[in-house]
C-alpha cells in the first residue's frame, strides 16, 4: 500500500479523472472513482476526497461559493497550475500515465481510432498524440456541462460536440484547454464553427443577421432563431474564458 502522501504521478491521474467526470458525481460510489482507487491501491474515499481537493482550486466553483474539500497539499496546487499552463502536454501525459498503469497501449486505453494510422514511426506518434488530446478535450468539456448542450439542454452524448471557441488551428497553446470549449449539439456546433451563431462574453446566444434575414422557415425558427439572446447554461467548472469568447465574436461571428 502507498503511504498517505500522494505522489506527483498519483495526483496527475487524480486530476485527469477530475477533468473527465461531472462535478456532481465526485463520490465514493462512482465506478470511475472506484476503478482509479484500485489502480492507485487507495480507497474510493481517498480518491474522492482528493478530487474534492482540486475542486477548492477551481475558480468556476469559487464564483458559485462552492468551496470543495479543505486541507489540500501544496503539490495539489502545483498540479493544478501545471495543467492550466500547458493543457496539451499534461492532458497527453496524464492519459499516457493512466494507460501504463492499467497495462494498455494508449490507443486502446483512450479508444481513439487507429485504422487509418501508419503502423509505426513518428507520424503515427504525432497523430496519436493529437487524437488523444482531442479525446481528452471532448471528455473534459462535456463533463463540465454535465453532458448537456449549453444552448438547448440536449443530453444525448452521441449528438454532442466539444466545440472550440478559438479554433484548433488558430491557438496552439489552448487547443486542449477546457475553458476554450463549449458543449454544443451537432447543429449548433456547425453553426458556431461557421460563424452563424456565437456566445457573447455575457454568455448570451447571438444569431447572425444573415440567418435572421433568411429565417422564414419553421425549421430555421425552431433550430436557431428561437435561441437568439437566450442565456447559455454555464458549466459547473472550466467557465469559458472571456478573451476566447471575444475572439469568436470579433473574428468568426458573422454580424
Amino acid at each position: 500500500m502507498p503511504s498517505n502522501k500522494w505522489t506527483r504521478a498519483e495526483l496527475t491521474l487524480a486530476f485527469n479523472l477530475y477533468c473527465k467526470i461531472p462535478f456532481g458525481t465526485i463520490h465514493i460510489r462512482n465506478p470511475q472513482i472506484i476503478e482509479l482507487a484500485k489502480v492507485l491501491k487507495r480507497t474510493p474515499s481517498a480518491v474522492s476526497w482528493k478530487l474534492a481537493n482540486f475542486a477548492r482550486l477551481d475558480p468556476s466553483l469559487q464564483s458559485r461559493n462552492i468551496a470543495g474539500a479543505s486541507h489540500g497539499s501544496k503539490l495539489d496546487v502545483e498540479i493544478w497550475d501545471e495543467f492550466n499552463h500547458d493543457w496539451e502536454k499534461l492532458g497527453f501525459e496524464s492519459e499516457k500515465l493512466l494507460a501504463e498503469k492499467i497495462g494498455k497501449q494508449i490507443e486502446e486505453a483512450t479508444e481513439i481510432e487507429v485504422f487509418d494510422l501508419p503502423k509505426t514511426g513518428k507520424e503515427r506518434e504525432a497523430i496519436v498524440k493529437v487524437r488523444v488530446n482531442q479525446n481528452f478535450f471532448r471528455k473534459a468539456v462535456l463533463a463540465a456541462y454535465d453532458f448537456k448542450c449549453c444552448i438547448t439542454g440536449l443530453g444525448i452524448s452521441e449528438l454532442l460536440n466539444a466545440s472550440h471557441i478559438v479554433p484548433w488551428s488558430k491557438d496552439e497553446i489552448n487547443r486542449v484547454n477546457p475553458r476554450n470549449g463549449l458543449c454544443l449539439n451537432a447543429i449548433h456546433d456547425r453553426a458556431f464553427d461557421r460563424g452563424l451563431l456565437t456566445v457573447t462574453p455575457e454568455f448570451k446566444v447571438r444569431i447572425s443577421k444573415s440567418i435572421q434575414r433568411d429565417g422564414t422557415t419553421n425549421a430555421t425558427q425552431d433550430f436557431l432563431l428561437r435561441y437568439d439572446d437566450a442565456d447559455v447554461k454555464l458549466p459547473t467548472r472550466f467557465l469559458p474564458d472571456i478573451t476566447f469568447l471575444k475572439y469568436h465574436n470579433e473574428n468568426i461571428f458573422k454580424q
